[in-house]
């Protein structure tokens, strides 16, 4: 393609640098293949894998961006999330700041708060005894700040290897300061990653509609197996 690409972003991986001392992002990948004018046309959080859209020039990069703030797409993902989520859901609950200690993490509105309106529908897709875990699908309708994850905490089925929701304090703290290992996470968390993947994305471009599934979708069975 001429004006976007599609990266299959893997987890823990920044789209773009949050300071001089980040190393490497996203970023730094798309440019060297695509040039300087090159630059994503949304966002995923560095924990989230899979499918990021990029434009390749300035008016692309435009275009895509301005069809991401119209909603004019659909998108989907995948989640291993504790417990067992029998039917299908329907998360409609408006989100906020939490407004405490951690100030990137977000919460659900009662009836007398305000909030941004957001709705997730959350389908199951098979369900492991074992661990006490279900692989789902997850449709936001809205893009808020973590969104899903919030969604999913509120209900009871939080998503495996979350760092933010679900954990206390001292965790989040060493986790926004990356001083948080593999092993303690894992002990807190239940994985060294955030298992959400972006599985789908469906937009339509100069009158060509483009349907786009994730080929990294399969670490997700073999985890989950």
């Amino acid at each position: 393609f001429k004006d976007f690409a599609i990266f299959d972003k893997p987890s823990n991986l920044m789209i773009h640098p949050n300071s001089k001392k980040t190393k490497y992002s996203l970023l730094d990948e798309i440019r060297y293949h695509f040039g300087e004018k090159a630059n994503q046309a949304h966002r995923i959080d560095a924990e989230t894998s899979g499918l990021l859209l990029v434009g390749l020039h300035e008016k692309a990069v435009k275009a895509l961006a301005e069809m991401f703030e119209k909603k004019e797409y659909k998108k989907s993902y995948l989640a291993i999330v504790e417990g067992h989520v029998k039917e299908e859901l329907r998360l409609d609950k408006a989100l906020n700041k939490e407004g405490k200690n951690i100030g990137v993490r977000m919460k659900v509105c009662e009836k007398d708060e305000k909030g941004k309106e957001s709705l997730t529908i959350i389908k199951a897709i098979s369900y492991n005894k074992q661990k006490n875990t279900t692989l789902v699908e997850a449709i936001p309708y809205t893009g808020r700040q973590h969104q899903i994850r919030v969604h999913l905490y509120a209900v009871g089925h939080r998503i495996v290897g979350d760092p933010i929701y679900g954990v206390h304090d001292d965790i989040v703290e060493e986790y926004l300061a990356k001083t948080l290992d593999d092993k303690r996470r894992f002990e807190h968390t239940g994985s060294s990653r955030l298992w959400l993947h972006a599985n789908y994305l469906e937009f339509t471009y100069k009158k060509v509609l483009y349907k786009i599934f994730s080929k990294n979708k399969d670490i997700f069975q073999e985890f989950y197996s």
